[in-house]
């Protein structure tokens, strides 16, 4: 097995240095069935640049798991001999991964002004804050909760029926930068809630019993710098002390688990957890708003986007919380009230 590892004996680069166009590079599905193909990906992924797409890190992987992974154009055919060689199934998702890049800027994609049904931009995201907000004055209120390494300021939306002592639940959207679904879901949640209030049962008992926190986007640098420079780009853009390497992963940054499963402790890697817990702005703006709330939000949902899952902590641990079997509980509940409303439309 080792000396098939030879041909990709290619060190890793900085994201930041590499060639930001995506010609011909290809995303990869492979399904390990036993431990030694799960060594062959992580020593695939330690001799070149590998951006793991599912699951985001390369420690996460284990046999049966499905993994999505992006190759440079270049090593694209060294990657699909190493599997073949060792009689792994594979599929290549995308072929060519500039075409499906060119295509969600495309005019059609991209709104010139907001929209609910094309992606947005920052500036027009801080525009709609600010326009929701005025335009439904007894149900959302904006606020300033922080400012990002790059100095934007960071909006907190809150949706509600004004009220004493009410419990409240905290969503955020916009952690890794390249997820553009996410910050759309959260805009999309805001207009639904404002839209059906009022008709709507379930939304109205809702909102007059509950505040919702909406936080559009938590990592705008990275969001803006994928709009304007690297559509791939997935981290933070604080600069990081004695490396060339960019940003922190701030899903990673938090004072939970902190460095350990998942995360990487190099400032090249997009998985990079920061020089310590809270290093950077942002998580350290949401962190203290979290802390400062405590007594009254009761549920907190971060929004990603790639793989169909639904996950519940602690991702930092392969062991189940004290809650687990309540937890699965009302997983599984909330799927039969989807299921039920989506058999009824």
């Amino acid at each position: 097995m080792w000396a098939l590892l030879v041909l990709i004996g290619t060190a890793a680069v900085s994201a930041e240095l590499q060639d930001l166009a995506f010609d011909g590079q290809k995303v990869f599905r492979v399904i390990p069935q036993n431990e030694e193909q799960v060594e062959i990906i992580s020593a695939l992924a330690s001799s070149m640049q590998v951006d793991f797409w599912q699951p985001d890190s390369v420690t996460l992987v284990k046999p049966k798991m499905q993994v999505d992974f992006r190759v440079e154009a270049d090593k694209s055919f060294e990657v699909e001999n190493l599997l073949a060689q060792n009689k792994m199934e594979y599929r290549v998702l995308i072929d060519d991964l500039q075409t499906v890049v060119d295509a969600q800027f495309d005019s059609k994609v991209r709104a010139s002004s907001h929209s609910y049904k094309k992606y947005n931009n920052w500036d027009t995201i801080v525009a709609w804050t600010a326009d929701i907000a005025a335009q439904n004055p007894d149900l959302v209120s904006r606020s300033v909760i922080g400012e990002t390494y790059e100095g934007r300021q960071i909006y907190l939306l809150k949706v509600g029926k004004s009220g004493t002592n009410k419990a409240a639940i905290f969503m955020d959207c916009g952690f890794h930068a390249r997820e553009w679904i996410s910050p759309a879901f959260c805009q999309w949640f805001v207009k639904e809630a404002v839209e059906t209030y009022g008709e709507d049962s379930v939304m109205t008992n809702l909102l007059n019993k509950l505040d919702f926190y909406i936080l559009p986007v938590l990592n705008i640098d990275g969001y803006v710098y994928t709009w304007t420079s690297n559509r791939l780009w997935r981290k933070t853009r604080s600069k990081n002390a004695g490396s060339s390497c960019i940003g922190t992963d701030p899903n990673r940054n938090f004072d939970a688990g902190w460095c350990t499963i998942g995360a990487s402790s190099r400032p090249c890697d997009s998985t990079y957890c920061g020089s310590a817990p809270e290093s950077e702005k942002e998580t350290k703006a949401l962190a203290d708003f979290i802390r400062e709330h405590l007594s009254t939000i009761k549920a907190y949902l971060t929004i990603h986007s790639y793989s169909q899952l639904l996950l519940f902590p602690y991702s930092y641990t392969y062991t189940y919380p004290s809650n687990y079997e309540e937890l699965v509980k009302k997983i599984n509940s909330s799927r039969m009230q989807a299921t039920h409303v989506s058999s009824a439309i």
